[in-house]
């Protein structure tokens, strides 16, 4: 299977094609806005956002945790602050240096399936921003399947893509910066992984048994490494999901 046809890939979103820190900023600027307008620090509070989540981006509780830090008390603020962190939809965002010219490569010699983690409306709006949707046949949300519990590693989006492009997973290869989740659950369902070296988990090495198939320092990268192997499937899987 290592050197198998590869027939359609997936891609990661966060980290992979573009810097997440980006988006966050973008996001803790909302969130201390609305703290000001709810006669908190709001310059104060967002120093806490930036430190609790330098631990784990994608940990939960990040708001309480930098409310109680600041002395305040969580329960009356966390709802509005919530509320303005999942609403930050900026206009535009940029992706990694040459990964949206190497996404268009990839998108004309094999069909393209997004796999991300997080709220949906976040998740739909930063692929708005950095203008990728017409370079995806499909983008498919975790958390749509299920909530939080079915983020990858969890091997429900995973399946999902392999349904939809009718594809075994030996055929299928997927792109991520994760060795927790994507390397993981790639290797959960029989699939390969390129691994990117980029964004918060870049630095972070292979643990034993989660060897990636490939590694790459870049999403631009990956995709050198992947069109040797790319071949279009002339029947069964159409150009468009």
């Amino acid at each position: 299977m290592t050197d198998a046809p590869v027939r359609a890939v997936l891609v990661d979103l966060d980290d992979t094609l573009f810097p997440q820190a980006e988006w966050l900023a973008g996001a803790w600027g909302a969130v201390s806005d609305r703290a000001d307008a709810l006669g908190l620090d709001g310059a104060a509070l967002r120093g806490h956002l930036v430190r609790v989540a330098a631990q784990g981006s994608d940990r939960g509780g990040i708001i309480d945790q930098a409310l109680v830090a600041i002395g305040v008390h969580p329960e009356p603020y966390v709802p509005a602050l919530v509320s303005a962190f999942s609403g930050h939809a900026p206009e535009q965002l940029a992706p990694y240096a040459g990964a949206f010219s190497a996404l268009e490569r990839l998108h004309a010699s094999v069909p393209v399936v997004l796999v991300t983690d997080g709220n949906p409306a976040i998740q739909r709006a930063k692929i708005a921003a950095l203008g990728l949707g017409g370079l995806l046949d499909h983008v498919l949300v975790s958390d749509d399947l299920g909530g939080r519990a079915v983020r990858k590693p969890h091997p429900a989006a995973f399946r999902r893509a392999l349904a939809l492009l009718d594809l075994p997973a030996g055929a299928v290869v997927h792109v991520g910066d994760r060795s927790a989740k994507d390397v993981a659950g790639a290797h959960g369902v029989g699939m390969r992984c390129v691994r990117v070296r980029t964004g918060e988990y870049g630095a972070l090495p292979d643990p034993a048994g989660l060897l990636p198939w490939k590694t790459a320092g870049s999403f631009r990268e990956a995709v050198e490494l992947l069109m040797p192997f790319c071949v279009r499937e002339q029947q069964g899987v159409p150009a468009r999901l």
